[in-house]
């Protein structure tokens, strides 16, 4: 880590026997972001405001269910720092933040509150102490806002819930966004959980009594140095600006791993819904002579991996399995190392528990690199026992069907390379829409890279049900090749997946390119233009090439994509995939054309879209 800047000013240490106090206050780097703390009547409340604008009103926080909070001192410290990720969206994040300490007692017991306060939002957490040992912590924070009608939150399969009123919703998930009629946005979310040994993820529920949304996450204390999970309040004056966050990334626990260099992220070609498919003389399955031809196909393509998903396994337990007959593993495993490509293999416990204590070691000894484990829900525990265990072997991993939205763990934990938090494409055999697929991007990946398998193009094939693991419904797969090529980028993830045939990939080889060529880990990104469940513009950077891809809802429309991140002074070659004239997301998605063109800095590209459609850019500079 390069310090630039470590500044610590004792600004208050009084001692405040009584319960009421003043008001203490701190502030962003550039003053535009504050949060006051106050103790009215034993309860200590917070409140967030942006330029001068109230974006939390005054809400409680507590660490011990009905303890009477009185404040002891304060310390404010300035940080001005950068770090590295091992991958992600961005090559180096500036750490820039105001914290407030501030000493506490609860019913006379010792605690700390940390606040830090950044450019784009904040984060709360408490610190135990000693003296505190063995309580039962209640770590409730309220969180009253006043935005209307128009609030949304991660809906599992359903996507994303939203609009709604917050009374007539009454319970949450991680994230909980908030959508002003200016376009001011606010988020709630959490960081570090990782971290925090005996919590679960924070639940958020309605409060009719205190008119405010609770959030809440209980354990009890082991003491001294004992820390909660972040709260954290992501604020910007839109959308946009939520998704180019980086606090939830900063107020995690830095990278634990001393080496990192196996490590890497990348795209895999997944096996599942490509069952059934019928190329005129290969069918495609679960079996030896169907992975040796995705393994083929992505050594030819510079594809790095191949995700062999469930059923290469009958059985497991008292860590030993039963494989299919239909499976030669070790054939498998040989061929992928001979050919340069790597094997990630899937898990879950449905066929009995083979036992995490030897799995990892297992999966590595056939040669896989990574897991793909399914079906263990909402457990923290388990999430950071599998993330530390996938390590210990050198393993990537991944988690899958409602798993813990463990936001920030990618810095902790960089072999967490994705995880399936959201609705991912045709998963329970369901289509999400077009406006489904937006929401997703604008509320559910805020927790951090999401596994949505985008990048089908064999989309009528899909909807005329000739995949066994396709949508039940026929026709109600709505996307453009184009708009599917885009969604890869928009959406954010370590490991790209592409859920189709080789063939079908190889039918369209020059938009296959696109994806091809698309980086796994960025040096930048720029959230362009998006308005929730309608559009959104995405710029991303490696080196000096630039992608850019839109992606639109079922209204035909063009996005004016101005391209003000380019270099002053220089020329760029633009390679264009777009949709054509007659693309349809329903009644032609297969419809493409590709264009070159010049460009510079400040030229407005027209991204013409079509139902369901999108736009891809690469953009490099030009010989």
């Amino acid at each position: 880590m390069k310090n630039i800047q470590s500044i610590t000013m004792l600004i208050v240490a009084l001692l405040l026997p009584s319960i009421g106090s003043a008001v203490v206050e701190i502030s962003s780097p550039d003053g535009m972001v504050s949060a006051s703390f106050d103790v009215k009547d034993g309860a200590l409340l917070y409140s967030v405001s942006k330029d001068g604008k109230s974006m939390v009103s005054p809400s409680k926080v507590e660490i011990f269910a009905g303890a009477k909070m009185a404040v002891t001192g304060q310390t404010i410290k300035k940080n001005d720092s950068t770090w590295k990720p091992v991958w992600g969206q961005f090559s180096t994040i500036r750490d820039h933040h105001n914290e407030l300490t501030l000493n506490l007692t609860a019913d006379g017991t010792p605690v700390t509150l940390l606040c830090r306060v950044f450019d784009d939002g904040l984060g709360i957490r408490f610190v135990l102490s000693e003296e505190s040992k063995g309580q039962q912590i209640a770590f409730v924070s309220e969180y009253r806002v006043s935005a209307g009608d128009n609030h949304y939150t991660h809906g599992g399969e359903a996507g994303v819930k939203g609009p709604f009123a917050l009374a007539a919703q009454k319970k949450y998930s991680l994230p909980l966004v908030s959508l002003w009629d200016d376009g001011a946005a606010v988020a709630l979310l959490e960081s570090d959980l990782y971290s925090c040994l005996g919590f679960k993820h924070m639940a958020l529920r309605w409060n009719a009594a205190a008119n405010a949304v609770d959030a809440s996450s209980q354990s009890v204390s082991t003491g001294a140095g004992q820390v909660t999970p972040w709260r954290v309040v992501l604020v910007g004056d839109s959308i946009a600006e939520l998704m180019e966050n980086h606090v939830v990334l900063n107020l995690a626990a830095p990278c634990k791993l001393k080496d990192t260099s196996w490590i890497k992220p990348g795209k895999g070609l997944w096996d599942w819904r490509v069952h059934g498919y019928d190329n005129g003389e290969f069918v495609y399955d679960i079996n030896t002579k169907s992975f040796l031809r995705y393994i083929d196909f992505c050594s030819e393509q510079g594809i790095e991996y191949v995700t062999i998903d469930d059923h290469w396994f009958l059985s497991a337990g008292n860590g030993k399995m039963e494989i299919s007959p239909e499976v030669d593993m070790e054939k498998t495993m040989n061929y992928a190392k001979e050919k340069g490509v790597d094997v990630i293999l899937y898990y879950d416990r449905k066929k009995g528990d083979f036992g995490d204590e030897t799995l990892f070691d297992y999966y590595a000894g056939l040669g896989a690199v990574g897991m793909k484990y399914g079906f263990m829900g909402s457990k923290a525990d388990f999430t950071r026992e599998s993330i530390d265990a996938a390590a210990e072997n050198k393993m990537l991993i991944f988690h899958h069907d409602g798993p813990v939205p463990m936001s920030g763990v990618e810095r902790t934990m960089p072999n967490l390379i994705t995880r399936e938090y959201c609705h991912a494409q045709q998963d329970s055999r369901r289509a999400f829409t077009p406006e489904s697929f937006l929401k997703m991007a604008m509320v559910s990946a805020l927790v951090g890279p999401l596994d949505q398998a985008n990048g089908n193009f064999g989309i009528k094939s899909i909807n005329a049900g000739e995949r066994k693991k396709g949508p039940k419904k026929k026709n109600s797969y709505i996307s453009t090749v184009v708009s599917e090529c885009a969604r890869c980028l928009v959406v954010y993830t370590g490991l790209i997946t592409l859920p189709d045939a080789p063939e079908e990939y190889l039918k369209k080889a020059d938009l296959f390119e696109y994806l091809k060529q698309m980086p796994s880990t960025w040096d930048e990104t720029r959230v362009l233009h998006a308005a929730m469940g309608e559009s959104v513009s995405v710029a991303r950077r490696t080196g000096n090439a630039w992608f850019v891809a839109s992606v639109n809802d079922q209204t035909a429309r063009t996005l004016d994509v101005t391209l003000d991140f380019l270099e002053p002074g220089k020329t760029y070659a633009a390679t264009l995939y777009q949709d054509a004239p007659d693309s349809h997301g329903v009644k032609n998605p297969e419809a493409y054309e590709i264009k070159t063109a010049t460009v510079k800095q400040g030229d407005v590209v027209p991204a013409k879209m079509a139902v369901g459609g999108g736009h891809c850019m690469w953009i490099q500079p030009a010989e």
